[in-house]
């Protein structure tokens, strides 16, 4: 079933399609047009990186959301390579060493291993496939765990570099 609807903020018109589930709390609205692309991946995440996470976001479209957890998989996978982690770990242990490294910590390195876990769900055969919403937050984790890895951390080396530099700038006082 489809639904033109108006945004109440913007007053844009949307076609929305609605996916009938068993019960009715299963029942999910999904915008198709306008259509609604992947997150906006920064410049500052490799190429070989952003292009799984691109294809994670395409096989989400596609609602193949099992392909989305292998996809999200992969993509942690090359952050781990490009982070530097010993060849031919698991995964597992790759992200274990970024966390023993200071690269990622606490809640964050929990993330990556729920998304590893999610992945290998998608990888092995189950009789569960990966649900919708599985698929979605690995989505958003993922990206909040490169963000944190390539954005954030070099946008807080730079802050810190740039206050270090104004301080041995500064006028020492005199007593």
């Amino acid at each position: 079933m489809y639904l033109l609807v108006s945004c109440d903020r913007c007053r844009s018109a949307q076609l929305l399609e609605m996916h009938l589930g068993l019960e009715e709390a299963d029942d999910i609205l999904e915008r198709v047009w306008p259509e609604v692309t992947g997150g906006s991946l920064s410049g500052s995440i490799p190429s070989a990186v952003a292009r799984e996470m691109r294809e994670a976001h395409a096989c989400f479209k596609a609602k193949l959301y099992t392909a989305t957890a292998v996809m999200v998989r992969r993509t942690l996978e090359g952050m781990c390579a490009d982070q530097g982690t010993t060849p031919r770990k698991p995964l597992f242990k790759g992200l274990e060493e970024l966390r023993d490294t200071g690269k990622i910590e606490g809640r964050l390195f929990d993330w990556a291993q729920a998304l590893r876990v999610i992945g290998n769900q998608g990888a092995h055969f189950s009789t569960e496939p990966v649900s919708r919403e599985d698929a979605e937050d690995a989505l958003a984790l993922a990206e909040a765990v490169l963000d944190y890895i390539y954005v954030f951390t070099s946008q807080y080396d730079e802050f810190q570099k740039r206050r270090a530099a104004r301080s041995t700038k500064a006028p020492q006082p005199t007593t």
